[in-house]
């Protein structure tokens, strides 16, 4: 079982931390983004939309129960897990962190397996992981879900018809949500090194995909490539 297509939010003041923790969810399959203090936890989590949050309890601007209260007030982030990972031991703390919506309590230091492990088992309780039998076949992503096997498209229960390109390019940019897929990248593996196509190819793809699933799933990314966001 892979953290793939799981994203989320790392809130810790200090840097080594966060890439620590960033270098071994990522090798998992996570999509990381990090903020070093509250005020920019907030507004990651706005941005982001992480499905999970792991929040230290000491920062600077708010601290974790202060953020963790204020996303909690906030109807749109119902589905947000927040764990907090911190060193403070206080049984005051770990009762202030849950009775304001926390999900889990961390105690650091903790070996990165076993951190993998917690966070599995909380995505798993909150249903944020298919079963396995479903992992790399069908993707769960909000209001879409996009099946490999049978080639077929759901956003909001309705089904979509696209082409065989068109899903199999769908496909590919929501298997990593947040990630910019290059253009050469796209064609070695959509089309294949065999196949040659023009320039415009993947922009008339695009194109029409965005007609059917809507314009706000797929960004462009000027010089870059492309890539799929939920």
């Amino acid at each position: 079982m892979s953290l793939e297509n799981i994203k989320i939010l790392i809130v810790d003041d200090e840097e080594d931390i966060q890439q620590f923790i960033s270098y071994n969810l990522i090798k998992e399959g996570a999509t990381i983004k990090t903020a070093s203090d509250g005020k920019e936890a907030l507004a990651q989590v706005e941005q982001f939309m992480p499905d999970l949050v792991l929040l230290d309890i000491m920062m600077p601007e708010f601290d974790g129960v202060e953020v963790c209260r204020m996303i909690r007030n906030d109807d749109k982030y119902d589905n947000v897990i927040i764990a907090f990972l911190t060193a403070r031991m206080e049984d005051y703390s770990q009762i202030a962190a849950l009775d304001n919506g926390g999900d889990d309590y961390i105690m650091k230091p903790i070996r990165p397996k076993v951190l993998v492990s917690r966070i599995k088992a909380l995505l798993r309780r909150m249903n944020r992981i298919p079963e396995s039998s479903s992992i790399g076949k069908v993707l769960k992503l909000g209001k879409f879900v996009i099946d490999k096997e049978k080639f077929i498209v759901f956003k909001d229960e309705q089904e979509i018809n696209l082409a065989k390109k068109e899903f199999e390019l769908l496909y590919l940019l929501a298997s990593k949500p947040g990630k910019v897929f290059g253009r050469e990248e796209i064609f070695h593996k959509v089309w294949g090194n065999d196949v040659i196509v023009g320039n415009r190819t993947i922009d008339v793809h695009i194109r029409k995909i965005r007609e059917k699933i809507g314009q706000e799933f797929i960004k462009t990314i000027k010089g870059m490539g492309y890539k799929f966001d939920f």
